[in-house]
């Protein structure tokens, strides 16, 4: 999780006198190019960060900074509690410190007076909240892990994966890791992983080229409409997006691929209509078109 991260490298600021990139990289098991990210928010955010070049080089809180109870609210730390609150139950004990230096910063925290404005739930059910546990063992162990994966379309896989992160988006939890059948980065869905094995096969981090984040990749922003008979499918894939409309359901998200919204699409039939944009919607023709082509070709060849 980010804000956990980004908390974690201010502490270790407070902490320590300077420390490098490639130190805080290590600690947090992300890319130096990611640090170099989080210190430009934290600096940002108001926590004068300065960086020094050269071979006693690194990162260090401005001469004379210090965070104090002053520099935050405990209305903006209650958010920052709260959130870590939430996340002990899917995570275990390993927010426990995080929040114990947090109240250090303001004992009144532990109040629930002070936080019953904000209110966050994670409304994940008992199987996934297992598999994310298991998981965040895995990652901190560098554990392999062997998973069967159901796809949008329905498609049955065995993955043998090495994972890295456990990724929180639009209330879903998602798998980040290099999967070894394909060889390369991959993002599962945890509600659609069937089934977890988590092998006693250590693995070291591999050097995996940095890629762009998900809310800087420029995907297609796509308003569905959905039949209801394909109600429980539809609110389970598309969780927090779905409108009500009588006797239809409106779904408004972003598909990263091209080639993901299509197979997306292309499994709900005739139960599903693209209100927008138009180009998708032609696209999906296309699709479909090819397909007929293929099984034509197909039918003429067994002809002859």
């Amino acid at each position: 999780m980010r804000l956990d991260r980004l908390l974690g490298i201010t502490l270790e600021l407070m902490a320590k006198q300077r420390i490098t990139a490639t130190e805080l990289a290590d600690k947090f098991e992300v890319s130096v190019r990611t640090i170099y990210r989080d210190i430009e928010i934290i600096n940002q955010a108001g926590i004068p960060v300065v960086s020094f070049s050269g071979a006693d080089g690194g990162f260090e809180l401005m001469n004379g900074f210090f965070l104090t109870r002053q520099h935050f609210s405990v209305d903006e730390l209650s958010v920052i509690y709260t959130l870590l609150k939430a996340m002990e139950g899917e995570m275990g004990g390993a927010v426990a410190p995080v929040m114990r230096k947090l109240t250090s910063l303001h004992p009144g925290l532990v109040n629930e007076e002070n936080r019953e404005a904000v209110i966050l739930g994670f409304r994940t059910s008992n199987d996934v909240r297992e598999v994310v546990q298991e998981l965040f063992q895995a990652i901190r162990q560098s554990r392999v892990v062997k998973l069967t994966y159901t796809s949008a379309s329905g498609t049955e896989t065995k993955r043998s994966v090495e994972p890295m992160n456990l990724l929180w988006e639009k209330g879903i939890w998602y798998l980040e890791g290099y999967c070894r059948l394909r060889r390369a980065r991959r993002y599962f869905r945890v509600s659609q992983i069937t089934q977890l094995d988590v092998s006693d096969e250590s693995f070291v981090s591999r050097n995996i080229p940095d890629e762009p984040e998900w809310d800087e990749v420029q995907g297609i922003s796509a308003h569905l409409r959905f039949d209801m008979s394909v109600r429980s499918r539809v609110l389970e894939q598309f969780a927090g997006e779905c409108e009500y409309h009588g006797d239809c359901i409106d779904v408004r998200t972003i598909f990263y691929r091209k080639e993901y919204a299509l197979s997306v699409i292309a499994s709900y039939g005739i139960n599903v209509e693209i209100i927008s944009p138009d180009e998708l919607r032609e696209d999906v023709i296309a699709h479909f078109q090819s397909i007929c082509q293929h099984y034509e070709k197909k039918r003429g060849g067994n002809e002859t």
